[in-house]
């Protein structure tokens, strides 16, 4: 039976809620929020459904999950150009976060903005392993990256590393076809900017987040080790420390099984230097 744990249960938080229990992901919910009223009507909407599942929103239980995601915070809006401009607005959130994590021994995957600095927090404040801190945005950025390639006629396997932000690296270099250095510039741009039409439009983005990280969350319950990318702690991976990138990884019940080094090309090599080198300047401001 997995009991499954959602810190913040707004927009993104709320949705992956309901669609872990409408998809049999878990058995059990524990939800949580710095709002009671959202809390309480985010459960009575999970309950009215019919659907039969444990929900509890008691804290305490927090520490007890098999695994929790964090998506507590504010989100972006047509005012904030970028994920890392939400960081001193998010920490205190993600600070009160960790006093409730310390002790947590299951699996947590972050979502809050920045989300590459959250995680890396999250896993110095509270102890929890780094093998069991994982970030989510890689899958949702490298499935932008897909359908970006597909209007341009590319094939091959879409992958994004990097930040979930404006430092992410798309790897160009494991396509079928070559694509010149001008026009990976004219995608990236693409890219950073790929969410900013639908905040402006509905207020926020939703669908992606939520059906990427429900999936993200089957594959660690479902323990099939299967690869995806996240972010994760690095300790050395892609020479970088002090930070937390999106990189390929294999992942199951226990965390991270398996940070997988890509060999990069010249391109891509110089912009994960770069997102390294910007994130860990953000992570050391954050935990300081």
């Amino acid at each position: 039976m997995a009991r499954l744990a959602v810190m913040g249960v707004g927009r993104v938080g709320g949705e992956v809620a309901y669609l872990a229990a409408s998809l049999g992901i878990a058995e059990e919910l524990v939800l949580y929020d710095s709002a009671p009223k959202l809390l309480r009507a985010q459960v009575l909407d999970l309950r009215h459904t019919g659907l039969d599942i444990s929900i509890s929103t008691d804290k305490s239980g927090i520490r007890e999950a098999d695994l929790c995601v964090f998506s507590a915070g504010m989100p972006r809006n047509p005012s904030i150009r970028t994920r890392a401009d939400l960081l001193a607005a998010n920490l205190p959130a993600t600070r009160d976060g960790a006093e409730l994590l310390k002790n947590f021994s299951g699996v947590l995957i972050t979502v809050t903005n920045p989300m590459d600095v959250n995680n890396y927090y999250l896993c110095k404040k509270t102890g929890i392993p780094r093998e069991h801190c994982i970030g989510f945005g890689g899958q949702l950025d490298s499935a932008r990256f897909g359908l970006t390639l597909r209007e341009r006629n590319i094939g091959g396997l879409p992958s994004v590393l990097g930040e979930h932000g404006e430092h992410q690296v798309p790897v160009f270099s494991r396509l079928e076809t070559p694509v010149v250095e001008t026009v990976r510039e004219e995608i990236l741009h693409e890219l950073r900017g790929a969410s900013m039409e639908v905040i402006k439009g509905k207020g926020g983005t939703v669908f992606g987040p939520a059906l990427h990280l429900a999936r993200l969350v089957r594959m660690v319950l479902s323990d099939t080790g299967e690869p995806a990318v996240c972010s994760a702690v690095l300790d050395g991976e892609y020479g970088l420390d002090g930070c937390s990138l999106g990189v390929p990884m294999r992942i199951g019940r226990a965390g991270i099984r398996e940070i997988m080094e890509w060999e990069l090309d010249v391109w891509e090599a110089k912009k994960m230097a770069e997102a390294g080198q910007f994130v860990a300047g953000l992570c050391s401001r954050a935990v300081s």
